[in-house]
Parts: C-alpha cells; sequence; structure tokens
C-alpha cells in the first residue's frame, strides 16, 4: 500500500462564485508537493463589508507550507482567478505559469504591486506541458468569456486529474479559441481519476448559446437608435466589446472606448495577438466634436461600479461627455448576483435624463460565459471521469451539481472550502477540515475577516457613534462636566431636547454620583460612561450607539 496520498483543498471559490483558489497536492501525508490552480479576488458590498476595496482567499494555511508549493498556475484572466496573485504573492513566491493573454496582464498587476515580472512565466497551450515537483500539468484551451481561458490537465503518479477552469461549450466564440470536442475527448483516454468542474450555471436546464449569435440582434438594435449610443459589458469580454464595435461601425458610428479597464484590455489583446482585427477608435476629446447620432461609446461599469464610466455618465458627465434625452443605453451584461442595486441606481438615474434603457431581461444582447446544465452533462460524458468534483459555485451550486453528476452515472462529491479530499482510484475521501475564510485590502493594507475592523464598520454605519470626554483633575475630581460630539444620530429625541445636552446632563449625573474607586479606575469609569451613553441614546433615539470615551487625567 502506497504511503503518498493524492489532495485537493479549496481555499476559495467553492461555496461562493469568486475568490478562487484550487490546492492539489501529492506525496506522504503532511509532506505533500503542493501546486496553486488560481488566486483571484471577490468583491465588496456596503451590506457586508463597507469602505473595503477588495476580499482574497485566506491562505494562511498554503503560507505555511510555502517550501513545499511548487508552481502557481493561473486558468484565465479573470479577477476572480487572477486579481489577489500580486496582493498575496509575497507569501507564496512561486514561480506563475498562464497563457500569453493572462501572463501579459498578470505581469502588469505585479509591476503595479511592486512583485517580479521574471516570476510569470508564458506557457504553451496542450500538449506541452510544465513539471512541478510530483505533477505535470498543462493548459487545454476552452471557450469562456474572456480570451485563451484553459482547463488544466493535471498528470500525477496515481493518476490523470482535469480541472475545467470556467469554460462553456462555444464553437464560435467570435474571439479566442472555440470548444474543440474532440480534443477534450482525447484528455479521456489514459483515463481520468477526478473531473474538477465549473458549476456556476447548473441550474440553466437550456444548452448555453454562442456568443456569435448575439450579432444580428445587437445590429438591429444600433442601427435603430437616434441619438448617441451606449453600451456597457464586462471589459474583458473582448469578444462582446468587438460584436459591439462592429456593429457600430456597420451602422456608420464612430467608436469611442471608456473607461481605463476596457482599453487596457483591448490594448492587451492586440499586443498578445488573440485580437487581429478591431475597428478604428477615437478618443473622448475626439467623440466631443462627433454628432451625437454618429456616436458609439462603449463604457466600463456593467455591474454599476459607483467609479466606473457608466456611473459617471449616469451622475452627470464623464470625459465631457453628457447623457441628453434620446440616447440610448445597452447593458449587454447579466447583473452579478449582489449587484442589483448598484445597476438599478444607475438605471434610475439614466432614466431622469431622459435616456432609453435596454437591460437583458430577454436575453438578446447577452449570453453566458459559463456551461449551463446540458453542457456540464457533455463535459462530464466527454472526459469520462471516476469522480466529479463540483468547484466554482455557491453551496446549492456544488450540491445540485452532485445529483448531475449522479443522474448520470457518475460519483460526485460535495466539497466546500476548506475540504481536504484524498483521491483514489476508487473516489475520494474526506481526510481533513482547514480553516478557511477572507482577508480585506482597506485601503492600503490587509485585514483578517476577525479583526474586528469591518464588525465595527458595520455597527457604526448601523447605529453612530458617541464620543464621550471627561477630564479628571490631579486630586482625582472630575474637573468640569463630560462633553459629547455625536456622529450618525439624530439631532433630538422624544425628550424635544439636543441629544447632546441631554447625553451630557445623564454623563455628568453619573460622574457626580461616581465614587472614589470608580473615578481612580479608568476600565470601571469608561464602562460607566459607556453604559449610560448607550441608555440615553436608546431612551431618546432608539439606538444604541458605538461610544468612545477618552479619560484625560492631569498631572500636578
Amino acid at each position: 500500500m502506497s504511503k503518498e496520498r493524492l489532495i485537493y483543498l479549496p481555499l476559495g471559490g467553492a461555496g461562493e462564485i469568486g475568490m478562487n483558489a484550487y490546492v492539489y497536492g501529492y506525496g506522504a501525508p503532511g509532506k505533500e508537493r503542493l501546486i496553486l490552480v488560481d488566486l483571484g479576488v471577490t468583491f465588496p458590498d456596503m451590506d457586508g463589508s463597507p469602505g473595503v476595496d477588495l476580499i482574497f482567499p485566506d491562505i494562511t494555511w498554503l503560507a505555511e507550507r510555502r517550501d513545499r508549493l511548487e508552481a502557481i498556475f493561473i486558468t484565465h484572466a479573470h479577477e476572480d482567478h487572477i486579481g489577489a496573485l500580486a496582493h498575496l504573492y509575497d507569501r507564496l513566491g512561486a514561480p506563475v505559469y498562464a497563457r500569453p493573454f493572462t501572463a501579459h496582464l498578470a505581469r502588469a498587476k505585479m509591476s503595479e504591486r511592486g512583485q517580479p515580472e521574471k516570476a510569470v512565466i508564458t506557457a504553451g497551450p496542450w500538449p506541452e506541458s510544465i513539471e512541478a515537483g510530483p505533477f505535470k500539468v498543462g493548459f487545454v484551451p476552452i471557450s469562456h468569456s474572456i480570451p485563451e481561458s484553459s482547463g488544466m490537465v493535471i498528470d500525477t503518479p496515481l493518476g490523470r486529474l482535469v480541472h475545467s477552469a470556467d469554460f462553456k461549450m462555444d464553437t464560435g466564440p467570435v474571439v479566442g479559441e472555440a470548444f474543440d470536442e474532440d480534443l477534450w475527448a482525447s484528455l479521456a483516454e489514459p483515463g481520468v481519476l477526478a473531473l474538477t468542474c465549473d458549476s456556476t450555471n447548473v441550474f440553466s436546464p437550456h444548452a448555453g448559446r454562442s456568443e456569435s449569435s448575439l450579432a444580428p440582434a445587437i445590429e438591429e438594435l444600433i442601427a435603430g437608435a437616434k441619438g448617441m449610443f451606449v453600451a456597457t459589458t464586462f471589459a474583458s469580454n473582448v469578444a462582446r466589446v468587438k460584436t459591439l464595435a462592429e456593429a457600430a461601425e456597420r451602422a456608420g458610428r464612430t467608436i469611442c472606448l471608456m473607461g481605463r479597464a476596457m482599453r487596457r484590455m483591448i490594448e492587451a489583446s492586440v499586443e498578445t495577438g488573440v485580437l487581429t482585427a478591431f475597428p478604428r477608435t477615437i478618443s473622448p476629446e475626439e467623440a466631443r466634436d462627433v454628432p451625437r447620432e454618429k456616436l458609439m461609446l462603449i463604457v466600463t461599469g456593467s455591474q454599476g461600479e459607483r467609479r466606473a464610466a457608466s456611473a459617471q455618465l449616469a451622475q452627470g458627465k464623464y470625459n465631457g461627455i453628457v447623457l441628453k434625452p434620446g440616447d440610448t443605453f445597452l447593458f449587454s451584461s447579466k447583473t452579478i448576483p449582489g449587484n442589483e442595486r448598484g445597476v438599478i441606481r444607475i438605471m434610475n438615474q439614466m432614466s431622469e435624463k431622459g435616456v432609453d434603457l435596454v437591460d437583458d431581461d430577454s436575453g438578446r444582447y447577452h449570453v453566458s460565459g459559463h456551461a449551463n446544465r446540458p453542457d456540464l452533462e457533455r463535459l462530464h460524458q466527454l472526459v469520462s471521469p471516476k469522480l466529479v468534483v463540483p468547484m466554482h459555485g455557491e453551496h446549492r451550486h456544488l450540491r445540485e451539481h452532485v445529483k448531475v453528476a449522479q443522474a448520470g452515472g457518475f460519483k460526485g462529491v460535495l466539497a466546500p472550502n476548506g475540504t481536504m479530499l484524498a483521491v483514489t482510484k476508487d473516489g475520494a475521501d474526506v481526510v481533513e477540515y482547514v480553516e478557511t475564510g477572507r482577508v480585506y485590502l482597506d485601503g492600503r493594507v490587509q485585514v483578517g475577516a476577525l479583526d474586528g475592523v469591518v464588525r465595527d464598520r458595520i455597527r457604526m454605519a448601523l447605529n453612530g457613534h458617541i464620543l464621550v470626554n471627561v477630564i479628571i483633575d490631579e486630586n482625582g475630581e472630575p474637573l468640569g462636566e463630560p462633553w459629547c460630539e455625536v456622529m450618525g444620530l439624530a439631532e433630538t429625541g422624544t425628550s424635544r431636547a439636543p441629544l447632546v445636552d441631554v447625553l451630557e446632563e445623564d454623563l455628568g449625573q453619573f460622574m457626580g454620583r461616581a465614587g472614589d474607586k470608580t473615578l481612580a479606575d479608568d476600565d470601571k469609569l469608561e464602562q460607566g460612561l459607556r453604559k449610560i451613553a448607550r441608555q440615553t441614546a436608546m431612551t431618546e433615539i432608539g439606538k444604541r450607539p458605538e461610544v468612545t470615551v477618552i479619560i484625560s487625567r492631569l498631572t500636578g
């Protein structure tokens, strides 16, 4: 019996959509050589993570074993797969492999964060493979909503693993490589132990549609528009940007790209050769002089991002361009769950300006980059694994995907974040649970989810804040009355007097009653003042605010 084992451990992306980070390992238990597939981010929201810039997976388990990490492999350049690489790289330090387009963007990110660009190594497509300790790893082209996406073949001493990454079965993707059924079927020839598989659209019952199917409807819409035409989509969806631009060109419109991410993606696509023909574009400055009925803007901000071009246009103007009544704005995208509020806010702001809005409720102007249920079933059949391990989805997606696999005659195992599987010739066993979580990028620093920073921010947002100041003289007696400052609270309460006055009155009475022991003990004094402030606020305005007490002691 072999003492070595083959393990799979998701640190992010299994139990949520985003923040992908998947560890594979082979070796003696506790001494496995490791590789990491993807290192992505998820995005904050004002309800659960106010003020946070980005959210990363907690890679503490892997960082503590960095001496056993052979390599990092990035399947494609979406932020939820590449976005944390440069932020967390100094904790891992392993070589990074990616195909040319992804590598180009990865190097730019590394440079921006002061990390070594040379750590990113460009890899070719399958059947080329990379040796990483006991693994041989290859990038297998697959279609998705960004150029040069790849699934991964991971050959191990125990057998072959296939990691689908994000994918769809698109034989006409406009930009990038088409899904090659024969290629993917060939991966099954030596036998596949496990297929780790995208679960995003497992609840969608119809086969996915091709990116190339959108052009006629988009062309018809742009040709019929009267004023300026503006469209937003994911900046990384280079194929969609090209479809929009070509439709505008055929309608006789001049094209302007707006938003740094949009321009960066198109430039990277041209530089790396994945985009060989794109209509001529003009700068925002030149666009101001083009008649509105002859102008097409393709802008960032399809998910309601506050600083993106769409939001800026909705609020007033962006780069000197103003939306006017009769203009048309197309959302050629699907709203990611959790972003609905921001998108609807922008739509209403545009509606108030008299702009005609077109979203994708009808499905005419957007297709998903992820495989629907029939496509997942087809990939299972092509790869013919002994085991299907769902990933890239919320818990409900993973659980449903297990059922789909089992209905097709395959074993399925549910392995959300932190679940370590030992993959065997016959299936997989759960051998350990690893602590996982989130790390927040808050300004320029990273804070842990349990550090209390975000929790305190949420409490202040919900309940407001009171600052209490007291001065104790050199004899241990109060010098004057306590005074307060309030933030985020109503000015008056049920007594109809200013809230600050009522607080200061009650706090002053407490100080007058306090004994010498309380006045001499900062902890007891602070506890008492906080309790009175919160009780008074609750009585006056029905809130229990966060309270900060500052005690100043004078010395002789």
